[in-house]
């Protein structure tokens, strides 16, 4: 059947007897999505979503109740007080940079929790060989980070730290980024986050969500995280939403953030939404679908990669943080073979080669494929990951569960073709 694809019949035999060993697992994920979906549908309906707020605004797009809708129906799928979603909003890393720089002032003081963040995240703080004088660094702002123990929270340190109640806020970053470590789970978060009100009840709790949205049935916000933030390129874009990121949380803060994305006695007011709102709208109605397509696709790279000889995490049984697939594949060769497979098995740009380079933000050179719909987009089927050892591929995303397990069996046989031709 998938011969056309220029699949063989080995890696076909393989890929059905996974598709029966992951039957149970699926089952979990649709309970989730359903409950995700509930979610969602009520959000729309008893916020009165109409279809004026479809309609769109331009220049300084005052008070425009399309946008405006579209924040009350963030808040209320996140059980937040407010929220900014915005296209102004560039990336993830761009959300998180307002969220940071409206939060925090000079000689104040940010802790990350889960060890070092993100690459980009660590070019914002200043925590770099060459630090941007526009990092936080820069301005006078602290940073200190407590490492995970066992991939799980060091309550005890966290809490010795955070009674000396000079830390102004608290970062969490959901996802494993280019880390080894496991994703956290809502679970863990929840726990943290009870131990750290504990001992201080001011500090300001803000979670990076990218990733992690809508794979549980709890988000940040529910389960007492002050602020959270997140990318519309990712989960709750659903590969329909064009550009965008949120924040959602206190109102107060997130004025705040407001204030730094367009200016301070403005905040919210302004903002055109520039042909945007059907999009976001839609990409949030389809989101909890869309996620949980991609886990589906996650959950069988993981076990058919597995069952190849491959280090994976998560192994297709466990519980999921986020959508996001670690395969660790021992040498540059096979991971830039499976990178490229993956663009090959893309239903855009699938004749172009991916091959690493230099990228802003990033320590190492970077492999990224992803034959998008909207560039950029990793709810999309894509594959990325820097070149150093072990060489792990991050794989995430799948619009649809058959189009992920096509790409992924196209960058199977991608690499298996190399190593026959050595």
């Amino acid at each position: 059947m998938l011969k056309e694809l220029g699949i063989n019949e080995e890696i076909e035999k393989i890929s059905n007897e996974v598709e029966e060993e992951i039957k149970e697992q699926f089952k979990i994920i649709e309970k989730i999505g359903q409950k995700n979906s509930l979610k969602v549908i009520s959000a729309f309906q008893k916020c009165n979503l109409q279809e004026m707020h479809l309609n769109t605004s331009t220049g300084y797009g005052i008070d425009e109740s399309g946008r405006n809708k579209i924040e009350e129906i963030y808040a209320k799928v996140f059980r937040a007080e407010d929220s900014l979603v915005r296209a102004q909003l560039i990336s993830g890393t761009h959300a998180l940079t307002i969220t940071l720089s409206a939060l925090l002032r000079p000689n104040d003081t940010i802790i990350s929790i889960t060890g070092a963040p993100y690459d980009t995240l660590q070019t914002v703080i200043g925590n770099v060989k060459n630090p941007s004088s526009s990092s936080l660094k820069a301005y006078g702002i602290k940073y200190e980070q407590i490492e995970l123990i066992e991939n799980d929270f060091d309550i005890k340190t966290i809490q010795e730290r955070l009674k000396k109640q000079d830390v102004k806020l608290v970062e969490i970053q959901r996802s494993r980024g280019y880390s080894t470590r496991k994703s956290l789970t809502i679970e863990k978060i929840e726990k943290v986050i009870k131990a750290i009100r504990e001992v201080n009840k001011e500090v300001i709790i803000m979670v990076d969500n990218c990733y992690g949205e809508f794979v549980q049935d709890k988000e940040p916000i529910e389960i007492g995280a002050d602020i959270a933030v997140g990318s519309l390129m990712k989960n709750l874009g659903a590969g329909i939403a064009t550009s965008g990121a949120y924040i959602v949380g206190r109102k107060d803060l997130i004025e705040l953030c407001a204030e730094r994305l367009t200016a301070p006695g403005i905040g919210k007011e302004i903002g055109p939404s520039m042909g945007q709102n059907t999009a976001l709208l839609k990409g949030l109605f389809f989101a909890p679908q869309v996620v949980e397509s991609s886990v589906k696709t996650a959950i069988f790279a993981s076990r058919i990669l597995e069952k190849l000889g491959y280090d994976v995490e998560p192994k297709y049984d466990e519980i999921r943080a986020d959508i996001v697939q670690t395969i660790k594949l021992g040498t540059e060769e096979n991971l830039v073979k499976f990178c490229q497979g993956i663009q090959k098995g893309s239903p855009i740009d699938s004749n172009v080669i991916p091959f690493p380079s230099e990228m802003g933000g990033y320590e190492d050179k970077v492999i990224m494929a992803a034959g998008t719909f909207t560039e950029g987009s990793t709810i999309e089927l894509s594959c990325d990951g820097p070149i150093r050892e072990p060489y792990i591929a991050y794989m995430q995303g799948g619009l649809t569960y058959n189009y992920g397990k096509f790409g992924i069996l196209k960058a199977i046989q991608e690499m298996k073709a190399t190593a026959s031709e050595e």
